[in-house]
Protein backbone atom coordinates (compact mmCIF):
# COMPACT_ATOMS: atom_id res chain seq x y z
CA UNK A 1 0.00 0.00 0.00
CA UNK A 2 1.32 3.59 -0.97
CA UNK A 3 1.87 6.04 1.87
CA UNK A 4 -0.85 8.27 0.06
CA UNK A 5 -3.53 5.25 0.59
CA UNK A 6 -3.41 4.99 4.19
CA UNK A 7 -5.24 8.72 3.86
CA UNK A 8 -7.64 7.93 1.98
CA UNK A 9 -11.39 8.55 2.62
CA UNK A 10 -13.48 6.58 0.16
CA UNK A 11 -16.81 7.30 0.80
CA UNK A 12 -17.04 8.92 4.26
CA UNK A 13 -18.73 11.43 5.20
CA UNK A 14 -17.21 15.17 6.47
CA UNK A 15 -18.78 17.96 8.01
CA UNK A 16 -16.25 20.90 7.78
CA UNK A 17 -17.14 23.91 9.48
CA UNK A 18 -16.44 27.49 8.55
CA UNK A 19 -16.26 25.66 4.84
CA UNK A 20 -16.76 28.83 3.03
CA UNK A 21 -13.23 30.46 2.54
CA UNK A 22 -9.78 29.93 4.19
CA UNK A 23 -8.97 26.89 5.66
CA UNK A 24 -12.17 25.74 5.36
CA UNK A 25 -12.33 25.65 1.53
CA UNK A 26 -8.98 23.68 1.52
CA UNK A 27 -10.01 21.10 3.90
CA UNK A 28 -12.83 20.50 1.63
CA UNK A 29 -10.73 20.34 -1.86
CA UNK A 30 -8.69 17.75 0.26
CA UNK A 31 -10.98 15.49 2.17
CA UNK A 32 -12.87 15.22 -1.73
CA UNK A 33 -9.92 14.52 -3.42
CA UNK A 34 -9.39 12.16 -0.84
CA UNK A 35 -12.84 10.29 -1.64
CA UNK A 36 -14.97 11.67 0.96
CA UNK A 37 -18.51 13.40 0.72
CA UNK A 38 -18.63 16.64 1.91
CA UNK A 39 -21.27 18.55 4.11
CA UNK A 40 -20.13 22.37 4.08
CA UNK A 41 -21.50 24.60 7.02
CA UNK A 42 -20.79 28.12 6.92
CA UNK A 43 -22.84 31.21 7.45
CA UNK A 44 -22.64 32.92 3.74
CA UNK A 45 -24.80 30.40 1.71
CA UNK A 46 -23.60 32.19 -1.34
CA UNK A 47 -19.75 31.27 -0.89
CA UNK A 48 -20.87 27.79 0.23
CA UNK A 49 -22.07 27.21 -3.02
CA UNK A 50 -18.94 28.14 -4.83
CA UNK A 51 -17.15 25.10 -2.43
CA UNK A 52 -19.51 23.24 -3.01
CA UNK A 53 -18.48 23.16 -6.93
CA UNK A 54 -14.94 22.23 -5.74
CA UNK A 55 -16.41 19.47 -4.46
CA UNK A 56 -17.97 17.80 -6.90
CA UNK A 57 -15.32 18.69 -9.58
CA UNK A 58 -13.51 16.24 -7.54
CA UNK A 59 -16.23 13.47 -8.37
CA UNK A 60 -17.69 13.90 -4.95
CA UNK A 61 -21.32 14.84 -3.35
CA UNK A 62 -21.71 18.09 -1.37
CA UNK A 63 -24.42 19.11 0.73
CA UNK A 64 -24.46 22.78 1.83
CA UNK A 65 -25.99 23.84 5.55
CA UNK A 66 -26.20 27.38 6.28
CA UNK A 67 -24.77 27.39 10.02
CA UNK A 68 -24.09 29.50 12.71
CA UNK A 69 -21.67 26.98 15.11
CA UNK A 70 -22.87 30.05 18.11
CA UNK A 71 -26.18 28.63 17.88
CA UNK A 72 -26.48 24.63 19.85
CA UNK A 73 -29.92 24.35 17.91
CA UNK A 74 -28.03 24.70 14.26
CA UNK A 75 -25.35 22.76 14.79
CA UNK A 76 -27.62 20.15 15.87
CA UNK A 77 -29.60 20.77 12.43
CA UNK A 78 -26.21 20.76 10.50
CA UNK A 79 -25.42 17.06 12.24
CA UNK A 80 -29.37 16.23 11.22
CA UNK A 81 -29.20 17.26 7.77
CA UNK A 82 -26.07 15.78 7.22
CA UNK A 83 -27.43 12.46 8.32
CA UNK A 84 -30.73 12.39 6.71
CA UNK A 85 -28.40 13.15 3.23
CA UNK A 86 -25.65 10.46 3.53
CA UNK A 87 -26.48 8.36 6.23
CA UNK A 88 -24.13 9.22 9.24
CA UNK A 89 -21.09 11.37 10.07
CA UNK A 90 -17.45 9.92 9.90
CA UNK A 91 -15.46 12.70 10.62
CA UNK A 92 -15.92 16.56 12.17
CA UNK A 93 -13.45 18.81 10.90
CA UNK A 94 -14.27 22.63 13.24
CA UNK A 95 -13.04 24.80 11.42
CA UNK A 96 -15.28 27.97 11.88
CA UNK A 97 -13.34 31.02 13.48
CA UNK A 98 -13.34 34.79 13.60
CA UNK A 99 -11.06 37.04 15.17
CA UNK A 100 -9.80 40.24 16.36
CA UNK A 101 -6.69 42.75 16.37
CA UNK A 102 -8.14 44.79 19.64
CA UNK A 103 -5.06 46.07 22.49
CA UNK A 104 -6.57 44.56 25.88
CA UNK A 105 -7.58 47.72 27.62
CA UNK A 106 -9.67 49.07 24.65
CA UNK A 107 -11.79 45.64 23.41
CA UNK A 108 -15.15 45.94 24.48
CA UNK A 109 -17.03 42.85 26.53
CA UNK A 110 -19.37 42.34 23.04
CA UNK A 111 -15.72 42.08 20.96
CA UNK A 112 -14.35 39.41 23.19
CA UNK A 113 -17.34 37.21 23.19
CA UNK A 114 -17.94 37.02 20.02
CA UNK A 115 -14.78 35.24 19.05
CA UNK A 116 -15.18 33.30 22.14
CA UNK A 117 -18.55 32.24 20.97
CA UNK A 118 -17.42 31.74 17.42
CA UNK A 119 -14.35 29.74 18.19
CA UNK A 120 -14.21 27.88 21.29
CA UNK A 121 -18.01 27.75 21.76
CA UNK A 122 -19.04 26.68 18.55
CA UNK A 123 -16.39 23.48 18.39
CA UNK A 124 -17.96 22.39 21.56
CA UNK A 125 -21.25 22.78 20.26
CA UNK A 126 -21.01 20.77 16.88
CA UNK A 127 -18.48 18.70 18.30
CA UNK A 128 -21.40 17.46 20.92
CA UNK A 129 -23.77 17.65 17.84
CA UNK A 130 -21.57 14.94 16.03
CA UNK A 131 -20.55 13.02 19.13
CA UNK A 132 -24.37 11.87 19.74
CA UNK A 133 -24.46 10.42 16.39
CA UNK A 134 -21.06 9.48 15.32
CA UNK A 135 -20.23 5.31 15.01
CA UNK A 136 -16.72 4.19 16.67
CA UNK A 137 -13.86 4.78 14.36
CA UNK A 138 -14.94 8.43 13.86
CA UNK A 139 -12.72 11.55 14.27
CA UNK A 140 -13.21 15.18 15.10
CA UNK A 141 -10.33 17.62 14.61
CA UNK A 142 -10.13 20.55 15.99
CA UNK A 143 -8.79 23.77 14.23
CA UNK A 144 -6.36 25.26 17.22
CA UNK A 145 -3.73 27.87 16.15
CA UNK A 146 -0.15 28.53 17.17
CA UNK A 147 -1.57 31.81 18.90
CA UNK A 148 -3.25 28.89 21.52
CA UNK A 149 0.55 27.92 22.12
CA UNK A 150 2.55 30.92 21.49
CA UNK A 151 2.44 34.84 20.74
CA UNK A 152 3.62 36.94 17.84
CA UNK A 153 3.06 40.58 18.69
CA UNK A 154 -0.10 41.65 18.01
CA UNK A 155 -3.10 42.63 20.54
CA UNK A 156 -5.07 39.34 20.37
CA UNK A 157 -6.80 38.32 23.56
CA UNK A 158 -9.56 37.21 22.48
CA UNK A 159 -8.39 34.74 19.37
CA UNK A 160 -5.28 33.70 21.44
CA UNK A 161 -7.98 32.83 24.35
CA UNK A 162 -10.32 30.72 22.56
CA UNK A 163 -7.62 28.88 20.57
CA UNK A 164 -5.87 27.82 23.84
CA UNK A 165 -9.33 26.97 24.97
CA UNK A 166 -9.62 24.51 21.96
CA UNK A 167 -6.49 22.86 22.77
CA UNK A 168 -8.18 22.05 26.53
CA UNK A 169 -11.25 21.05 25.13
CA UNK A 170 -10.09 18.48 22.57
CA UNK A 171 -7.91 16.67 25.37
CA UNK A 172 -10.96 16.38 27.11
CA UNK A 173 -13.06 15.49 24.72
CA UNK A 174 -10.52 12.85 23.46
CA UNK A 175 -10.64 11.49 26.99
CA UNK A 176 -14.04 11.17 27.49
CA UNK A 177 -14.81 9.58 24.35
CA UNK A 178 -11.91 7.53 22.99
CA UNK A 179 -12.61 4.80 25.01
CA UNK A 180 -16.03 4.92 25.86
CA UNK A 181 -17.27 5.92 22.35
CA UNK A 182 -14.77 5.01 19.76
CA UNK A 183 -14.27 8.78 18.44
CA UNK A 184 -10.53 10.11 17.94
CA UNK A 185 -10.92 13.91 19.21
CA UNK A 186 -7.44 15.37 17.79
CA UNK A 187 -6.15 19.61 17.55
CA UNK A 188 -4.12 21.08 14.74
CA UNK A 189 -2.14 24.29 15.26
CA UNK A 190 -1.59 25.92 12.20
CA UNK A 191 0.30 28.86 11.80
CA UNK A 192 -0.22 32.27 9.15
CA UNK A 193 -1.04 32.09 5.94
CA UNK A 194 -2.86 34.18 3.17
CA UNK A 195 -6.86 34.73 3.84
CA UNK A 196 -9.57 36.47 4.71
CA UNK A 197 -8.97 37.22 8.26
CA UNK A 198 -4.87 37.53 7.59
CA UNK A 199 -5.66 39.56 4.97
CA UNK A 200 -6.89 42.32 7.04
CA UNK A 201 -3.57 42.47 9.30
CA UNK A 202 -1.29 44.79 7.65
CA UNK A 203 1.44 43.06 5.04
CA UNK A 204 4.13 44.21 6.88
CA UNK A 205 3.23 42.13 9.63
CA UNK A 206 2.59 39.11 8.40
CA UNK A 207 5.24 39.40 6.23
CA UNK A 208 7.68 39.81 9.35
CA UNK A 209 5.80 36.61 10.95
CA UNK A 210 6.56 34.50 8.05
CA UNK A 211 10.42 35.67 7.73
CA UNK A 212 10.74 34.94 11.68
CA UNK A 213 8.78 31.37 11.39
CA UNK A 214 11.48 30.71 8.54
CA UNK A 215 14.08 31.26 10.64
CA UNK A 216 12.94 29.30 13.31
CA UNK A 217 12.49 26.35 11.75
CA UNK A 218 15.83 27.00 9.34
CA UNK A 219 17.69 27.17 13.01
CA UNK A 220 15.42 23.96 14.09
CA UNK A 221 16.37 22.17 11.09
CA UNK A 222 19.98 22.72 11.35
CA UNK A 223 20.95 22.09 15.07
CA UNK A 224 18.98 20.69 18.04
CA UNK A 225 18.18 23.69 20.29
CA UNK A 226 18.80 23.31 24.11
CA UNK A 227 16.96 23.62 26.56
CA UNK A 228 15.53 27.30 26.80
CA UNK A 229 17.33 29.52 29.77
CA UNK A 230 14.67 32.17 31.04
CA UNK A 231 16.44 34.49 33.53
CA UNK A 232 14.48 36.76 34.82
CA UNK A 233 15.53 41.15 34.93
CA UNK A 234 17.08 41.93 38.12
CA UNK A 235 16.94 45.67 38.01
CA UNK A 236 14.36 47.95 36.07
CA UNK A 237 15.87 51.50 35.03
CA UNK A 238 14.33 54.48 34.57
CA UNK A 239 11.87 53.75 31.95
CA UNK A 240 11.08 50.99 29.51
CA UNK A 241 13.91 52.41 26.90
CA UNK A 242 16.54 51.46 29.29
CA UNK A 243 16.98 48.27 31.11
CA UNK A 244 19.90 45.88 32.52
CA UNK A 245 19.01 41.93 33.20
CA UNK A 246 21.10 39.05 34.79
CA UNK A 247 23.84 37.47 32.61
CA UNK A 248 22.89 34.40 30.78
CA UNK A 249 25.26 31.95 31.12
CA UNK A 250 26.98 30.65 27.53
CA UNK A 251 25.40 33.76 26.06
CA UNK A 252 27.79 35.69 23.31
CA UNK A 253 25.27 38.62 22.58
CA UNK A 254 21.89 39.67 23.30
CA UNK A 255 19.38 40.50 20.92
CA UNK A 256 16.91 43.94 22.36
CA UNK A 257 13.43 43.79 20.43
CA UNK A 258 11.67 47.07 20.90
CA UNK A 259 9.36 49.54 18.96
CA UNK A 260 7.99 52.80 18.72
CA UNK A 261 4.78 53.26 20.41
CA UNK A 262 3.71 55.74 17.58
CA UNK A 263 1.71 53.05 16.37
CA UNK A 264 -0.39 51.22 19.38
CA UNK A 265 -1.92 49.06 17.37
CA UNK A 266 0.85 48.10 15.14
CA UNK A 267 4.04 48.96 16.28
CA UNK A 268 7.27 48.73 14.07
CA UNK A 269 9.45 45.85 15.63
CA UNK A 270 13.58 46.55 15.88
CA UNK A 271 16.13 44.55 17.05
CA UNK A 272 19.27 46.10 17.97
CA UNK A 273 22.45 43.50 19.31
CA UNK A 274 24.47 43.76 22.02
CA UNK A 275 27.18 41.83 23.97
CA UNK A 276 26.41 43.64 27.33
CA UNK A 277 23.22 42.57 29.38
CA UNK A 278 22.20 45.75 29.39
CA UNK A 279 20.71 48.49 27.14
CA UNK A 280 19.89 52.35 26.38
CA UNK A 281 17.23 53.37 24.11
CA UNK A 282 16.38 56.71 25.72
CA UNK A 283 17.34 58.72 22.67
CA UNK A 284 13.79 58.48 21.53
CA UNK A 285 10.66 58.44 24.04
CA UNK A 286 9.06 56.54 21.90
CA UNK A 287 10.86 53.62 22.17
CA UNK A 288 10.16 50.51 24.60
CA UNK A 289 11.50 47.26 24.55
CA UNK A 290 9.34 44.12 24.42
CA UNK A 291 11.90 41.78 24.74
CA UNK A 292 15.23 40.27 25.09
CA UNK A 293 17.16 37.60 23.95
CA UNK A 294 20.24 35.81 24.58
CA UNK A 295 22.17 34.19 21.67
CA UNK A 296 25.10 31.50 22.32
CA UNK A 297 28.02 30.60 20.22
CA UNK A 298 25.91 28.82 18.21
CA UNK A 299 23.07 30.65 17.55
CA UNK A 300 20.69 29.30 19.95
CA UNK A 301 18.28 31.95 21.56
CA UNK A 302 16.63 31.75 24.70
CA UNK A 303 13.79 34.39 25.90
CA UNK A 304 14.41 36.74 29.32
CA UNK A 305 11.27 37.22 30.48
CA UNK A 306 10.95 41.95 31.41
CA UNK A 307 9.08 41.89 34.21
CA UNK A 308 5.83 44.61 33.43
CA UNK A 309 7.50 47.61 35.04
CA UNK A 310 5.51 49.33 37.79
CA UNK A 311 3.23 52.36 36.74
Amino acid sequence: MAILDRFRLDDRVVIITGASAGLGVSFAEACAEAGADVVLAARRAEKLKETADLVRSAGRRALTVTTDVTDPRQCQAMADAAVEEFGRVDVLVNNAGVGTVVPATRETPEQFRSVIDTNLNGSYWAAQACGRIMQPGSSIVNISSVLGLTTAGLPEAAYSASKAGIIGLTRDLAQQWGFRKGIRVNAIAPGFFHSEMTDQLPPEYVANVARLNAATLASLALSPAPPSEVHLLTKQLENDSKIQWKPAPGATAYEVLWRKTTDADFPEENVQRTTEPKVDLTDSKDNVIFGVRSVDAKGHRSLIVIPEPER
